[in-house]
């Protein structure tokens, strides 16, 4: 049978144990066109001066370059000067708002009780549907803020020249900064606020002010947020029965106790995304997808990652990729005897996945029976908002921060996900928690949400310059070993999952896998956001998803036509993930033991393991 060579250096091959010796110095099994980042033991004098300066600033810019902003503006505020057609365009659209807000004023003066607007929020913003915004003054406040909200969207786009990476972050920006002053997030103008704080008594902004200072002494300390003390790894999350059979420098492989009497011959490795824990896929009894797996009659691995630090800044892809995926493909395919593995893997996980999966075509090995990319991307032309983040200016500022601390901090990543949903994540919260002085209870996933991982230095750069900035795997210069792989090479049949509300991966994003992919594809798009639309359960309400598969022989349809062309189809995903694999998977057999002693993976410790006990 064949294996990649090219992923081990057969000079550092080690007989296989239960414990993988650990590797000090990584592995470099990428040759690319880009310089690796430089470490502090390469760096001159002046470029860690260099480096130590910007690292400082980023301290207080949430690691984003204010140079990369401002040359965005600069771009975007010469072309606009040197366009006084737009100018006047502007000018005209200015004066019929204000008319038009002037009419609407005049018409709310005489008829308190309108219900006519001048101007509509878009479908996702939530913050005037409150019934007491729709009286005088605060329907005002709130078409004037709507109505300046969209002039200076018209002002940020459609200026002839600014590239699109340049008009995107200044349209963002000028977005946050607007909300900043929207009405709904100050007591006096929110009509909320103030009809509570009359019944109360004012009771509410104290309690608001106490869940303030609460929270503010929490990050402080470094706890978590209030309510997660509920929700403990290995007691009510994370509670799937099963041992760690497998442990190296970078991963612990979870195996699950069977729950059935007979398993399919073929195991299931999840590789879920390492910027957070892993029990995303497993996390209360009733919404795991690894109990509901093993329920099915299925022998599932789980790969839980470690959280780096400081030590592990040299770690690359290369290594993510080794000691990753083939060290758990290894483990999997020895304890069940040399089962071909129904691969699964999450967000970048999923990513990381592809790549371990075009390599292993490339080189002849052939034991992945079949692939699930959940919320995966593989081309990284449409990243959606994330893209605000990555160019080259962006990327130098923040290698510089991860090269002073080793790693980029959980916070830090924790900011740039929250700017790219500031009304659901920052404004809302503040009116919730600290003007209505209310709580929003702690489910398993907030829980989870709060429970960050670090990311090395090296693997982030590398991750963010050949995927993100130079979409090197879709393009086919990503290189594994001595030589590129393709995502064409991969013939494994895929089982292939987007969300419809996904802000991380956009579905249309992850749909592009059938324009580079050479396989039998079944997409499904089902109804949620990047983590909820995964964690869809059997019985979860309210759910819905869109199916369809397409052999490598079919013609290519866009996203547009396939949304049109695919009805709905209500209830949970998962069972249509366990059908597929089913009738992928061998007749049934007896499980397989929790690992294998005799073969070197001896069970080291029960789930959930240890590493994800690493703060």
């Amino acid at each position: 049978m064949a294996k990649v060579t090219s992923l081990h250096d057969e000079s550092t091959l080690q007989p296989k144990s239960s414990v993988v010796p650990d590797r000090s110095k990584p592995k470099t099994i990428s040759a690319t066109r880009h310089s690796k980042p430089l470490s502090h033991s390469h760096t001159t004098m002046e470029q860690a001066l260099d480096k130590g300066l910007k690292a400082t600033v980023a301290k207080f810019t949430a690691g984003l370059s204010p140079i990369a902003l401002a040359a965005a503006y600069s771009d975007w505020a010469l072309h606009l000067a040197s366009a006084p057609g737009k100018q006047l365009e502007l000018l005209e659209k200015a004066g019929k708002k204000t008319g038009r807000l002037a009419n609407y004023a005049t018409h709310c003066a005489t008829n308190p009780d309108t219900s006519d607007t001048c101007i509509t929020p878009l479908p996702q913003d939530r913050r005037f549907n409150d019934d007491s915004w729709q009286k005088w003054p605060y329907n005002v406040m709130y078409q004037s803020f709507l109505l300046n909200q969209q002039w200076w969207h018209n002002a940020t786009t459609g200026v002839e020249g600014v590239t699109q990476q340049h008009e995107n972050v200044v349209e963002f920006a000028a977005r946050q900064m607007l909300d900043v002053f929207s009405p709904s997030n100050y007591a006096l103008t929110n009509p909320e606020v103030l009809i509570q704080t009359a019944r109360q008594g004012g009771r509410n902004l104290y309690r608001g002010w106490q869940n303030y200072i609460e929270d503010v002494s929490r990050a402080q300390s470094g706890q978590r947020p209030v309510g997660t003390e509920d929700f403990e790894v290995g007691r009510n999350m994370a509670t799937t029965p099963g041992k760690v059979v497998c442990r190296n420098r970078l991963i612990e492989l979870i195996q699950y106790e069977p729950t059935t009497d007979k398993v399919r011959p073929e195991p299931i490795l999840i590789v879920p995304a390492w910027i957070m824990k892993y029990y995303i896929l497993d996390l209360s009894e009733d919404n795991s997808l690894v109990r509901y797996l093993t329920s099915q009659g299925f022998t599932v691995f789980m790969i839980s990652w470690k959280n780096p630090d400081s030590d592990d800044r040299d770690m690359g892809m290369d290594d993510y990729t080794s000691m990753g995926v083939m060290d758990a493909l290894d483990a999997v395919e020895t304890i069940t005897d040399g089962q071909k593995t129904h691969a699964i893997g999450y967000c970048l996980g999923g990513t990381l996945l592809s790549i371990a999966a075009a390599a292993m075509a490339r080189d002849g090995d052939d034991r992945l029976k079949s692939l699930t990319f959940l919320a995966t991307q593989t081309d990284f032309t449409e990243a959606g908002e994330l893209m605000l983040f990555i160019n080259d200016s962006q990327l130098t500022f923040l290698e510089d921060l991860m090269w002073d601390q080793g790693y980029l901090d959980t916070t830090q990543m924790a900011g740039a996900f929250q700017l790219l949903r500031s009304n659901d994540l920052i404004w809302s919260r503040i009116i919730h928690d600290y003007l209505m002085g209310e709580r929003t209870p702690m489910n398993d996933l907030m829980a989870w949400n709060s429970d960050g991982t670090r990311m090395p230095y090296r693997m982030h750069s590398e991750y963010l310059r050949r995927l993100f900035l130079d979409n090197d795997l879709a393009e086919g210069r990503y290189h594994v070993g001595d030589h590129p792989i393709a995502i064409s090479d991969i013939r494994a049949p895929v089982f292939l999952v987007g969300t419809e509300r996904d802000h991380v991966a956009p579905w249309q994003s992850v749909y592009k896998f059938n324009l580079i992919s050479d396989t039998d594809v079944k997409f499904v798009l089902t109804s949620g956001g990047h983590n909820a639309g995964i964690v869809s359960e059997p019985g979860h309400p309210h759910r819905h998803y869109r199916v369809r598969d397409k052999t490598k022989d079919h013609s290519y349809v866009d996203p547009d036509h396939w949304m049109n062309e695919t009805p709905p189809v209500d209830g949970s995903w998962w069972p249509e993930l366990s059908a597929w694999l089913a009738a992928k998977s061998g007749e049934q057999i007896a499980p397989p033991a929790l690992g294998d002693e005799a073969k070197g993976y001896a069970p080291l410790c029960d789930a959930p393991g240890t590493y994800v006990f690493q703060e």
